[in-house]
């Protein structure tokens, strides 16, 4: 792509927000280049007593339609978007005069939000010109700047008075900025009026709402009251928790943490086993399976019986047969749905911070290899187990412990600690969750397996699991003090395996 600065001969404004216009206006004029411009910031340009060309006298057209119509038209937009290399020839034959710079912000529909008006009152304020002429020129940054934000003026207008142009490297910013954007205006637009209202946010006095992703995980309600906000976040988790198990799977889910997890062929167990991974925590938890749901799987709930009955927000599955819908039946708020997983391919993961916008890949990868760095090396290893109790972990909030165990041919969580500020603590927390679900049945811990999202930073942690009678601990590995965590799984003859791949989850 061509680095050849940009002169800019002929400008197109037109914005709502006219903070800054005018100097803009003025320095631009200063330069010589010619002002396109549209009705209010024509107006604002003419009183500044600029020289201003009327978008009709461009399109050939009349602003009409209340102005629906102003700048829509093909020479706008071919003015925009010819390539000047590849293209002039042909944009010189059709009368086409390139438009070189674009000044564009959108209709305040945001600030129009809140305030009482209907639905077709709201549609007046969807811009359809403005992000038509922002994504040409985005589109087109190799030829044409855009500028859509009154913060960026300055820098540009620092550019234009020094060389009289733009760099490529400062056009191929404002597109990213541009496309951010018209991508930001489009999605609160269906957010607003294309969404399903949710009766609140996470806590009452937040508004919610939700817009489901067309190539993601499709949700077919069949059952129970509408879904709240902190369901749908719930829900998300719990599908994550199961949707990569190869063989059938549950998970309870609470506050995004699986504190119930586990699989294997034997179906009807699956509730139960899982359930007994934090019985406590269980209450009023999102309950998902990654296979089809029977009455029988559903038992543990005790649903016919109300004085009996577990409290569960939702139960998730891809599907249902007849009878386990009459069985959840019996409690009328309880939400039955029926997932489809729709993405293919490589997910990526989107946050939305305060200062902007984090994309990252899904976390995929479980482990590179177990590598055993204790004494007594084992060539023979559970890795179904293994591998159970790694992805537990890897759905934990960080930081990350999950112990698990092998029931015959069923895995089971039965101890996690998630999102506390420190591994110790978190290590604590699943030894004593492990310890109360197996007194009972007074089993030890010696055959259970500890996973870590993260690498023990010192031996405090791993010696509390140790000191537990666990004799089987992951990690990936990493820490400049991991002889001291060697050193003390040896002491006790314990089995350490590095994997080699993080999974914070914050």
């Amino acid at each position: 792509m061509p680095t050849r600065p940009l002169p800019i001969r002929r400008a197109l404004l037109s914005v709502t927000d006219k903070t800054g216009i005018a100097a803009l206006g003025r320095a631009l004029h200063a330069c010589g280049v010619e002002l396109i411009s549209t009705g209010g910031t024509a107006k604002a340009l003419l009183s500044e007593g600029l020289p201003v060309t009327d978008i009709s006298k461009i399109t050939g057209n009349p602003e009409a339609f209340g102005g629906r119509m102003k700048t829509l038209s093909f020479q706008v937009a071919s003015g925009l978007l010819f390539d000047r290399d590849r293209d002039a020839a042909e944009a010189a034959t059709l009368g086409i005069a390139p438009i070189d710079l674009v000044v564009a912000n959108l209709y305040d529909f945001a600030g129009n939000l809140g305030i009482g008006l209907s639905d077709q009152a709201l549609i007046e304020y969807f811009d359809i010109g403005g992000p038509t002429m922002i994504r040409a020129a985005a589109k087109n940054f190799k030829d044409v700047a855009v500028l859509c934000r009154p913060d960026q003026y300055p820098d540009f207008m620092e550019a234009l008075e020094a060389t009289g142009s733009t760099t490529l490297a400062q056009r191929r910013a404002w597109m990213a900025a541009a496309f951010a954007l018209t991508a930001r205006y489009d999605a609160l637009i269906a957010e607003q009026l294309g969404a399903t209202p949710l009766r609140y946010g996470e806590n009452p006095h937040q508004w919610a709402t939700f817009l489901p992703d067309p190539d993601g995980v499709h949700i077919a309600q069949l059952a129970g009251k509408e879904l709240s906000y902190n369901n749908l976040v719930d829900l998300d988790a719990a599908w994550a928790a199961v949707a990569v198990l190869a063989q059938p799977a549950c998970a309870v889910v609470k506050h995004e943490n699986p504190c119930g997890l586990a699989s294997g062929p034997d179906v009807d167990a699956l509730l139960g086993l899982a359930w007994a991974g934090d019985p406590v925590s269980a209450f009023g938890s999102v309950i998902a399976f990654n296979c089809q749901v029977t009455a029988a799987m559903l038992r543990h709930l005790d649903l016919p019986d109300k004085a009996r009955r577990k409290f569960v927000e939702i139960v998730a599955a891809p599907g249902f047969a007849d009878e386990a819908i009459a069985l959840l039946a019996h409690n009328k708020n309880l939400r039955a749905l029926q997932l489809s997983d729709r993405r293919s391919g490589q997910a990526r993961k989107k946050r939305w911070l305060s200062t902007g916008l984090l994309v990252q890949d899904d976390d995929v990868a479980l482990h590179d290899g177990w590598q055993c760095k204790t004494s007594i090396a084992h060539r023979v290893i559970d890795e179904p187990l293994f591998e159970f109790a790694m992805h537990a972990a890897r759905c934990l909030k960080s930081n990350a412990i999950a112990i698990a165990r092998r029931q015959g041919e069923m895995l089971q969580l039965v101890g996690m600690g998630a999102g506390q500020p420190n591994r110790v603590k978190s290590t604590e927390l699943a030894v004593a969750q492990a310890r109360a679900n197996l007194a009972e049945q007074c089993a030890d811990l010696s055959q259970c397996v500890l996973a870590s999202d993260a690498f023990f930073p010192v031996a405090d942690g791993p010696q509390v699991a140790l000191d537990a009678g666990i004799r089987w601990l992951l990690e990936p590995g990493g820490s400049l003090r991991d002889p001291e965590v060697i050193a003390a799984c040896n002491a006790v003859e314990g089995h350490l395996f590095f994997t080699g791949i993080r999974h914070f989850k914050h």
